[in-house]
């Protein structure tokens, strides 16, 4: 049993509950705006800029052109604001307190990233802005490192609920992603889940108010799928196995590239040519029969045009993504891990829709799983996540998802075995 000294006061910890509160609605409200700028923008860059140009779809020179543009922005934001354009993205999500000044570069590069067409997607530069409202807070209120910290997160978890729909994905991954602290991690969340609860008040809406439009999770169109066969579990466990094989590989390669370009080429070189090296992979794959708009970007939007692709297409997909989503890792854009690497993992999994007649709802569920495991280690947030692609179409495909994500899981911790015993002779035999 713990010392009783180790527990949190009690009113300074009702404080702190209190200011997760009022954090909420903030946090949520900078995410909503963040997100709707960056749609915006994004329709102006890709949709009203070609029609201007008398094109029905982006011309090869915006393709080729426009994620370059963005990796000069984001080299704005990185050398000339503070705070390096918030997280790297190879490190993972990200989390924690984050000072006010930063908020602007983080904002920026994450714009320069999300709207111009790099492949990462929007949760760490969230999770950053949400901190920095809870680093408004602490402005005025004072408070010790640990208080600082907890509402840093109360205003990550408000912020990314508002883009995983609701603070019930957003909670599991902070739940998962702070296991290291045992027993105290529930002191620390409960201002989170607090913050997130209110804030996602905005979306759901109150009373007669009906709240902020939110864009829905569940991939649309998507056959019921019912029982469960033991040939899909099967399937399920190989696209764990497989996807974790390919992010294992993109994620290497982005750190080969990220410590080798650098070294090399500098950060200006590095940003502007990945993006136009994102943008020529796109075009190709736009000339191949796929739509460049499904390689470029997260992949969020493009999962209902993997559920429906040919074989020939789910490969170039597959390709392109992937050395998209390397690129955009290892060359200093700003953003987040976790779409991208969803997108893969469905890729892979649809190739047994195309070609063995799986259910693509099952396809979905699997894939998600695997990718977002395979991504971040979060093992039962994957899971939660792709349960909730689905909908109530997909309830009975939960259990391939368990073992999809499972198997994502256990290939990963395997190959970072292997890849830190790897570094290991490397520096003996140096």
């Amino acid at each position: 049993m713990r010392p009783r000294s180790r527990d949190p006061d009690a009113p300074a910890y009702l404080r702190l509950v209190g200011l997760g509160a009022l954090i909420g609605i903030p946090a949520a409200l900078l995410a909503a705006v963040f997100l709707a700028f960056v749609h915006d923008l994004e329709h102006w860059l890709w949709d009203d800029l070609p029609s201007a140009l008398g094109s029905s779809s982006p011309p090869w020179y915006l393709v080729i052109g426009l994620p370059a543009v963005g990796g000069f922005v984001v080299l704005i934001a990185r050398r000339f604001l503070p705070g390096d354009g918030g997280h790297p993205p190879l490190d993972g999500i990200g989390g924690g307190a984050v000072p006010l000044l930063n908020g602007p570069g983080i904002a920026l590069a994450a714009v320069g990233t999300l709207a111009f067409g790099a492949v990462l997607g929007p949760e760490a530069p969230l999770i950053a802005l949400g901190a920095v409202v809870g680093s408004v807070v602490t402005l005025f209120v004072r408070l010790d490192e640990r208080g600082r910290a907890v509402l840093g997160t109360a205003g990550s978890f408000s912020a990314i609920s508002a883009l995983f729909g609701g603070p019930i994905v957003g909670g599991m991954m902070m739940v998962e992603g702070g296991l290291e602290m045992g027993t105290m991690l529930l002191a620390v969340l409960l201002p989170g889940f607090v913050a997130a609860a209110i804030g996602y008040v905005l979306f759901v809406g109150l009373g007669d108010w009906g709240g902020l439009a939110s864009q829905s999770l569940v991939v649309p169109n998507l056959p019921a799928y019912n029982g469960t066969h033991v040939y899909d579990l099967i399937v399920a466990v190989v696209v764990g196995l497989v996807a974790a094989v390919i992010v294992a590989a993109v994620r290497r390669s982005a750190g080969d590239l990220a410590r080798e370009g650098q070294r090399r080429f500098g950060l200006p070189v590095l940003l502007v040519g990945g993006g136009l090296a994102v943008g020529l992979t796109a075009q190709v794959g736009d000339w191949l029969g796929a739509d460049s708009q499904d390689i470029l970007f997260s992949g969020q939007s493009g999962v209902p045009d993997e559920a429906t692709a040919s074989a020939k297409i789910l490969l170039i997909l597959l390709v392109g993504k992937a050395i998209g989503y390397a690129i955009s890792l290892g060359c200093g854009f700003r953003g987040g891990p976790v779409f991208p690497a969803i997108f893969l993992g469905i890729a892979v999994a649809e190739f047994a829709r195309a070609w063995f007649d799986v259910s693509p709802t099952l396809a979905v569920v699997a894939g998600t799983a695997a990718g977002m495991a395979a991504g971040t280690r979060l093992l039962i947030t994957s899971v939660l996540f792709a349960s909730l692609l689905v909908g109530t179409s997909g309830l009975d495909a939960v259990p391939a998802a368990v073992l999809a994500a499972a198997a994502a899981w256990l290939m990963a911790q395997a190959l970072d075995r292997r890849a830190a015993a790897g570094v290991v002779v490397d520096e003996a035999k140096a």
